[in-house]
């Protein structure tokens, strides 16, 4: 009864903390704020750069987390044993297309220690039964940025000017990526490749096969196995709706390998983005490797929360000459049975009901 009258995204959030405690994730609890300088210093990682600031009693400079992952990277051991936590908490960001800072409530997991094939495709299962709790027509999108590393590598350009490839790659702007490859004189090899790749999508194990018949560098292998060994595991957890799609980057300063991104019916923007971070883990001074997600429960908020057919199942009507007692055990009887009931004197027509249950004079007389 309780949980029919739970938000989506309250329902879908209480959902997901049963998923991942039935895999042995356990709850990773924050305070609402950290030091501003974990923040400053990782500011790429952010989603937005705006943090909201405030000066503790001591005059430390804090912040209301706009991210969870820094804070539970900073206090993550780093002995070699594996660390499997989720999270339910808010963080305060600007959200895209809105002004002004929101409380936005996220649900996610982390797994930290060392990240092999199989925690890969755990968290990768994860993600995707994540998505179908939310919507059974979901698309999760998985990519490598080794594969993109590798053929970047082969060419004499810096962070800066990979980081504006990356981008157009991630926008799918082929003409964009033709300019800058033109500006940054690309090889005209590379510049195919990743016309190329910008140009597939599809089912992940179709599509690797393609992926594979390009000539590629050397330095791609170990990324394309890894997508493969992936995608085997993936079906067999009877995973479905997993596309390869190259233009899943984040940025390469803390992102390594394995990224990904999920999206449902009806909701424009991912509701889902994770990856693999262990460049993030070594800038923090932690040698564990380590892989994560988190879901967006404000999407669902503003694009997924259908208005009820009714406002109150069962509507009591009474008046002066109800007998109390008589309403009373009406009430409660009524509330064995339904899912919710509105006690008042007189008939709304602004409110919705299935049902009305007269106790007041115009029942008696008729």
């Amino acid at each position: 009864m309780k949980t029919e009258i739970l938000k989506t995204e309250e329902r879908i959030g209480l959902d997901l903390r049963e998923l991942y405690q039935s895999y042995g994730y356990q709850q990773y609890k924050v305070s609402k704020f950290e030091e501003y300088d974990l923040y400053m210093q990782n500011k790429k990682f952010l989603m937005s750069e705006r943090v909201i600031t405030f000066s503790d009693i001591d005059g430390k400079l804090m912040a209301l987390k706009p991210d969870i992952t820094l804070s539970i990277v900073k206090n993550a051991k780093d002995d070699g044993r594996a660390e499997k936590v989720y999270y339910t908490e808010n963080v305060y960001r600007v959200p895209r297309n809105a002004y002004g800072f929101r409380e936005i409530p996220q649900t996610g997991l982390e797994c930290i220690g060392t990240v092999d094939a199989y925690a890969m495709a755990e968290v990768l299962m994860l993600a995707a039964r994540s998505l179908a709790m939310i919507d059974a027509d979901y698309i999760l999108d998985v990519s490598d940025i080794g594969v993109l590393s590798a053929i970047l590598a082969t060419e004499p350009i810096g962070d800066e000017d990979c980081a504006r490839i990356l981008t157009a790659v991630g926008e799918k702007n082929r003409h964009g990526l033709s300019a800058v490859c033109r500006e940054l004189a690309v090889t005209e090899p590379t510049e195919n490749l990743l016309q190329a790749l910008v140009s597939i999508y599809g089912p992940l194990d179709e599509k690797l096969k393609e992926v594979e018949k390009l000539d590629l560098p050397e330095g791609c292998t170990a990324a394309l196995n890894g997508l493969r060994d992936v995608g085997k595991m993936l079906s067999a957890y009877g995973v479905a709706n997993v596309n390869l799609d190259f233009s899943v980057v984040n940025d390469m300063d803390y992102y390594n390998g394995l990224v990904f991104r999920g999206f449902v019916d009806g909701i424009p923007n991912g509701v889902l983005s994770g990856g693999r971070y262990d460049n993030l883990m070594a800038r923090m001074g932690k040698s564990s490797e380590a892989i994560g997600f988190a879901v967006y429960l404000d999407q669902l908020e503003r694009f997924m929360e259908q208005k009820p057919a009714f406002d109150v199942d069962t509507l009591v009507i009474y008046d002066d000459t109800t007998d109390p007692e008589t309403l009373i055990r009406t009430v409660e009887s009524l509330k064995a049975t339904v899912p919710s009931l509105r006690v008042q004197r007189e008939i709304d027509p602004a409110l919705k009901c299935r049902a009305i249950v007269r106790l007041d004079q115009k029942a008696v007389k008729a």
